[in-house]
């Protein structure tokens, strides 16, 4: 299933501060659990630069799995950056909103899924590019090998 995300307007909220441990989780053997915080972060201060042109949405099924981005991942994308070679980007494409890598080969745009199972987009009408992917939030687990 191709990566078709649907942005939608965020509803402004008060920031909210979440304590913060700087100590490392240790994923392989344990190590001892440090009995102190080293303060608190603001997750929008760390995520958001540029708040006006920032939107956060999900992204839908699994033709960027390779880049990590995930069926229900959300995605943090800002609209001030300009897209280049490479980048992560949210397009609207023939009407629809898609999540690819952008390709610049000989002057030619092309979209990129980070699955083999998807064939690159030769871009042949107009890209309306609505942000390039800042960050991506895994806010549920996933069992991915």
């Amino acid at each position: 299933m191709q990566s078709i995300i649907r942005p939608r307007e965020l509803q402004a909220r008060p920031a909210k501060r979440v304590r913060l441990a700087l100590a490392p989780v240790q994923a392989g053997f344990p190590s001892p659990a440090d009995d102190h915080l080293d303060g608190h972060i603001d997750l929008n201060e760390l995520l958001i630069e540029n708040e006006p042109a920032t939107f956060i949405t999900r992204a839908a099924g699994d033709s960027m799995e390779g880049a990590g981005i995930f069926d229900g991942d959300l995605i943090i994308v800002n609209r001030a950056l300009r897209p280049v070679n490479g980048s992560l980007i949210v397009a609207e494409l023939n009407g629809e909103f898609t999540l690819k890598r952008l390709r610049i080969i000989a002057g030619q745009p092309w979209l990129y899924a980070e699955n083999a199972h998807y064939k690159p987009i030769r871009v042949t009408t107009e890209l309306n590019v609505w942000g390039v992917v800042k960050h991506t939030i895994r806010i549920h687990g996933h069992a991915h090998e």
